[in-house]
């Protein structure tokens, strides 16, 4: 497909990567793909769609994973960098979906000032969609400082949410998340420019700060964001480097949803 893309005019290079992304999303299951599929889900411990209607919902997420690689700002950004999109390799990594109370990234070294001895993270209500995806507004944001066994320091809020959206899933279901090479490609960061995708749509609602535990109770707030930093400094500490962590919080539980080197 990336043969095909005209990058001759700003029209046609956005009238190609949108035929390449139809294209990805026509692509039909040979015959046994699904029954492998749901092999490899069961191995992973997840429960793979139970019917045609399930099948249906998950390979059409699937194949907009793929499709996510020619999505116009990726595209620009590694021409931009000079880099060959052909080399650009997408895998699909599934996941069941945590109906969220919050979600949550952190940087394990403050990407602001390039302090390794802390930490800075951004929580939101609901799924982390409206934190990493394209959403007005701003997340709440704490540092703490990290000490020298795993311990941290009372979480100091740098800002306040803002944040008008928070999304939420109708049932039990699986997420289709984008894990491609872009993340180990010489000066190119890929993280956050390709889609995850839910089997069911994930439902919008009006988010409401002001009647947030979160925000108005100090103690409930220094318990979850300093519950928050020590899972962040036990995964740094854990694999030897700074990292970029991405969870979740159900129930006053933390679930981590992936980790990447933090660059």
């Amino acid at each position: 497909l990336d043969t095909t893309i005209d990058d001759s005019s700003g029209e046609s290079l956005k009238t190609s990567l949108k035929l390449c992304r139809t294209c990805a999303r026509s692509v039909t299951p040979p015959p046994g793909m699904l029954d492998a599929v749901g092999d490899v889900m069961r191995a992973g411990g997840l429960t793979p769609p139970s019917d045609e209607d399930g099948w249906n919902l998950a390979w059409k997420a699937l194949c907009d994973v793929w499709a996510s690689k020619w999505n116009e700002r990726a595209f620009i950004s590694m021409r931009n960098r000079r880099l060959d999109h052909g080399k650009l390799r997408m895998s699909v990594l599934v996941q069941p979906v945590i109906d969220a109370d919050y979600a949550f990234v952190i940087h394990t070294t403050n990407p602001s000032t390039n302090d390794a001895t802390e930490l800075y993270a951004e929580v939101v209500q609901g799924l982390g969609e409206t934190l990493v995806g394209n959403y007005p507004g701003r997340a709440l944001s704490f540092t703490v400082k990290k000490g020298p066994n795993g311990e941290v320091s009372k979480p100091e809020i740098g800002g306040f949410p803002s944040k008008n959206s928070v999304l939420r899933v109708p049932c039990e279901t699986l997420i289709f998340r984008s894990d491609s090479n872009g993340e180990d490609l010489e000066g190119y960061a890929g993280a956050g420019l390709y889609e995850s995708v839910p089997m069911h749509h994930t439902i919008e609602l009006h988010a409401d700060y002001g009647g947030d535990a979160l925000i108005w109770d100090p103690v409930t707030q220094e318990k979850l964001l300093s519950d928050v930093a020590r899972a962040g400094v036990a995964i740094e500490r854990a694999l030897g480097a700074a990292q970029d962590v991405e969870g979740v919080i159900r129930n006053g539980k933390i679930y981590i949803v992936q980790t990447r080197p933090q660059v």
